[in-house]
């Protein structure tokens, strides 16, 4: 008995210094993405440079750098990769909670109708001119990501739609549908209203696009993966229980409408504030936490961090790679993540059933 009460407090400071280890190892993988996400480009900058360059900025320190390399890091790659880094890890956490809630392993961000409702509202305000310039292209993007989820929502709950299989499938059919509308009218106003300027501008950021992204993007960007991700933390062992179902989940004491309702919508608003930065990013939602449930396991607690540090290294390196694949012109990001993201995700496929 004694040596059992001498060893418990033992037990417990091991798996706090396991945490910190953990905790450690996460920053310097995530730090050293965002150092390679500001030094590799069509030019060069030494992480020398760089370190100076924010020293200088953060506190001020007098470092000789020169004006154009200070130019570069701190308004151009610093503010791409803090913002690719939040939106690969929001995106990807968004994933794991949809195919958790959904039991649905295709599930992922923009299975809600949510990409192309932000599409919409981003064609209305460069295209059709609404707001008469006084709404950004980001701004019209989430009101119309919101508009969408809206009418999914509703188009879910009216068809009926509750707890369990049932449920989760009229909201993936609502998503279906409301993902067809809107992308039609998309299509259409881009037809009937677009010069091919602006139909250029507009299939550039449907594809994904970071290169407009600036400070104000990541004051929008990081807290919205970091209130989703806590989310997500906090409700691990909803999402465990909801692995078995909705029925399971409830009895084990899990309040299933109340939790549904809460991350499908904090889900919603998460990823209708990151597709209106970026525009549409595929596969990072899909692949990553299939990539995490491989190296984890199928528990929350420990899968969900790693899928948010996966998701932030992956979009770091699809932001360079767009940058340095064609030498002088800048591919749209959600082009690289579709060409990586396909063969790995078939890869996934493809190892899974050879372990079933």
């Amino acid at each position: 008995m004694s040596l059992a009460a001498d060893t418990s407090p033992m037990r417990g400071l091991g798996r706090i210094g396991c945490l910190g280890w953990r905790l450690a190892g996460a920053a310097l993988i995530l730090g050293a993405a965002v150092l390679g996400g500001i030094c590799i480009g069509e030019t060069r900058i030494p992480p020398g440079t760089v370190l100076a360059v924010l020293a200088n900025r953060l506190f001020d320190a007098g470092f000789p750098v020169a004006p154009i390399d200070d130019g570069i890091v701190w308004a151009y790659r610093l503010t791409r990769a803090l913002v690719a880094a939040g939106c690969g890890a929001g995106l990807a956490v968004c994933g794991v909670i949809l195919q958790a809630l959904l039991r649905n392993p295709l599930a992922d961000p923009y299975l809600l109708g949510i990409s192309a409702g932000a599409s919409t509202g981003a064609v209305l305000v460069a295209v059709a001119g609404i707001g008469a310039g006084a709404v950004s292209m980001s701004l019209g993007a989430f009101a119309g990501a919101v508009a969408a989820f809206a009418i999914v929502a509703a188009l879910a709950r009216a068809a009926g739609g509750g707890v369990g299989t049932r449920g989760a499938g009229l909201i993936i059919l609502s998503g279906i549908a409301g993902s067809q509308l809107f992308n039609a009218l998309t299509s259409f106003l881009i037809a009937r209203s677009a010069n091919a300027e602006q139909a250029r501008g507009i299939l550039f950021w449907l594809m994904g696009n970071l290169s407009g992204v600036r400070w104000p993007d990541v004051a929008l960007a990081l807290p919205a993966a970091v209130l989703i991700v806590v989310v997500a933390l906090w409700h691990t062992r909803a999402l465990d229980a909801f692995t078995f179902g909705a029925d399971s989940a409830a009895a084990l004491g899990v309040p299933v409408r109340r939790v549904q309702a809460l991350l499908i919508l904090a889900t919603a608003l998460a990823t209708a504030a990151l597709v209106s930065i970026t525009g549409s990013i595929g596969f990072v939602g899909l692949v990553v936490p299939h990539a995490a449930r491989l190296l984890a396991g199928p528990r929350h607690g420990t899968m969900m961090p790693l899928a948010a540090l996966i998701g932030a290294v992956f979009l770091i390196a699809a932001d360079v790679l767009s940058r340095i694949v064609v030498p002088g012109q800048v591919l749209p990001i959600g082009v690289v993540t579709a060409l990586v993201g396909a063969p790995a995700f078939a890869l996934i496929l493809v190892r899974g059933r050879a372990a079933g």
